[in-house]
């Protein structure tokens, strides 16, 4: 009888389990690189950019997106905000790292992917990471099961083709892969050989993951960094000049299939309804051809920022803003549009409140739970505006539909201009930002500089942690 009663028992934990988990939503973010707002058919682009692009503007068909949609404005700080929903200034993540020394995030910070894991879910990471390249600061070892992909940048894979590199004694870049608790391994090195390849075995390996976790009854979080569309612009073989219209099309054709790949496999799996779908990029489109060379490859084409000025590595909308689409079946309104403001690190908190994750509660967490406004509860965002850095320095203040600059520069590689008195922009009626209106309008800097006080003051009581700061780290 007891032994009956402790089996029925077992057999009811087992249950209870096996529904919780079920319970829990699938979260797939896929993140592109230097990806322009205007790129996407839903954001004017698609055939205006030479072609059609039937699977994003699907996407945002059956979900919610957002026109206003922010994100720092390179590459390794953009990604620390979205992992840890803190500013990039607060990890020592605030500039693209150089040289070869130490960067990335110190083993102190709590990821998302940390987050996830802790409640239950498979955690896979297929692509490029950026946040770390030496020992302990790789994918495996900041919450994720499994990894494959490039630690730092795609450039890097012209390095082989240039005069003077194999003499540099520079290491070069490896394609790697990893499962948490092991050394990441050596697969291959990251040529132009295997530049336009890479996405299609990022998009298989993705596809295998949410396959066998949805086979091992487990929730899954999907993270997805694409190489597409960093320099060398260079299509994959099956769709070099399908669009007949240049790589660069060719390159928005085929993310736009791979995505189409991802949501017929979620779907084929059964798991739709339960499962956020997250399309977004790291930054704005990169800004100017990058000169001639001896290599045999495309150099790379301007992206499209729609209506807004500036590209990667500027303080202007073109670099701040990004699509975004976020599909939950059932749970997010399809076809909704919003312009509220939202930034990448609120996707930390806001994916904590809706799988039911537990966000740290002993540092500063920038972003700002959204979880009501993306299920319509609510019509406002609950941000108002956000501090624009870049690199270490602040460029600006976002403001509602204001912008406040004391720092400006055309693109990566121009003079940084800075102004005794702040410029004052009106997005609404000047999204290229060209209009100073200060005067008469010298009470937005009063509205809006609040926020970059009280963002001042809390970094002087808990300072940042320093660029390439050692482990083990913690904080005073």
């Amino acid at each position: 009888m007891i032994r009956s009663k402790l089996l029925l028992s077992l057999i009811f934990c087992l249950l209870i389990s096996t529904v919780d988990a079920q319970e829990k939503p699938n979260v797939v973010i896929v993140f592109l690189d230097n990806f322009g707002w205007g790129e996407p058919g839903f954001n004017g682009g698609g055939i205006t950019r030479g072609t059609p692009t039937p699977r994003m503007d699907k996407l945002a068909e059956e979900g919610f997106r957002l026109t206003n949609f922010n994100v720092e404005v390179q590459c390794t700080p953009s990604r620390s905000a979205l992992m840890t929903g803190r500013y990039a200034i607060r990890s020592g993540n605030a500039t693209v790292p150089i040289g070869e020394g130490v960067y990335g995030l110190v083993g102190w910070e709590v990821t998302m992917a940390e987050m996830l894991s802790d409640n239950g879910y498979a955690t896979g990471m297929f692509g490029k990471w950026h946040l770390g390249r030496t020992e302990g600061r790789f994918p495996t070892d900041q919450g994720f099961d499994e990894w494959y992909g490039i630690p730092n940048s795609t450039d890097e894979s012209v390095y082989s083709e240039m005069d003077g590199f194999a003499e540099s004694q520079v290491p070069e870049t490896m394609v790697m892969e990893a499962t948490k608790g092991m050394k990441p391994e050596n697969v291959r090195p990251y040529r132009l050989d295997y530049r336009p390849l890479i996405d299609r075995d990022l998009t298989d390996k993705a596809l295998d993951f949410m396959e066998r976790s949805v086979e091992s009854n487990k929730p899954f979080f999907l993270y997805l960094p694409y190489t597409a569309t960093h320099f060398p612009t260079m299509p994959h073989p099956e769709f070099k000049g399908k669009t007949k219209n240049g790589p660069w099309a060719d390159l928005l054709f085929q993310i736009d299939s791979y995505l189409g790949e991802l949501q017929d496999k979620i779907d084929d799996l059964g798991v739709s309804e339960n499962t956020i779908f997250i399309f977004t990029a790291d930054n704005g489109p990169e800004s100017l051809n990058h000169g001639s060379t001896n290599m045999t490859v495309e150099t790379s084409i301007q992206g499209s920022a729609g209506p807004w000025r500036g590209t990667l590595f500027t303080g202007f909308e073109g670099a701040l803003r990004v699509p975004f689409v976020m599909k939950w079946p059932g749970k997010i309104k399809a076809a909704t549009v919003s312009d509220e403001i939202v930034h990448a690190m609120d996707l930390f908190p806001t994916l904590s409140a809706l799988t039911q994750s537990k966000v740290p509660d002993d540092r500063i967490i920038d972003g700002i739970d959204m979880s009501d406004f993306m299920l319509g509860k609510k019509k406002e965002s609950g941000r108002e505006g956000f501090i624009v850095y870049m690199g270490k320095d602040i460029f600006g203040v976002k403001w509602k539909n204001w912008k406040l600059h004391f720092n400006e520069q055309e693109a990566w590689n121009t003079v940084k201009n800075t102004y005794t008195m702040p410029k004052v922009y009106n997005l609404y009626e000047d999204p290229q930002e060209r209009n100073n209106v200060l005067f008469p309008h010298t009470w937005v800097p009063k509205a809006a500089l609040k926020q970059l006080e009280e963002h001042v003051i809390s970094l002087k009581q808990n300072p940042p942690i320093p660029q390439g700061q050692l482990d083990p780290y913690e904080p005073e």
